[in-house]
């Protein structure tokens, strides 16, 4: 089991993308949260398998979403805490 700390950059807030990366987590088979930043960026914290987290990664990048543009996904690795029994949207 890993963890990813990822933070998309593009017109990711305003548009749904915190419900999109919710159901791709779901889709993936990952656990972890996603939340609004400040600055205008989406920070996701998700575990799983290393697979599982490659079909995440994939799948948040929304490249037939009309509305969501993500320009960019800066993505650090870390140990998995276990801490999560599901995805979900943080305020």
């Amino acid at each position: 089991m890993m963890r990813i700390t990822a933070v998309a950059r593009g017109r990711v807030q305003g548009v749904g993308y915190r419900y999109l990366v919710t159901d791709c987590a779901r889709q993936a088979g990952v656990c972890g949260f996603v939340k609004n930043k400040p600055d205008g960026s989406v920070l996701m914290v998700a575990e799983g398998g290393q697979e599982a987290l490659d079909v995440f990664l994939k799948l948040v990048r929304a490249p037939d979403e009309p509305v969501i543009r993500v320009d960019d996904i800066s993505v650090s690795p870390g140990e998995a805490s276990g801490e999560f029994s599901g995805f979900w949207v943080r305020w």
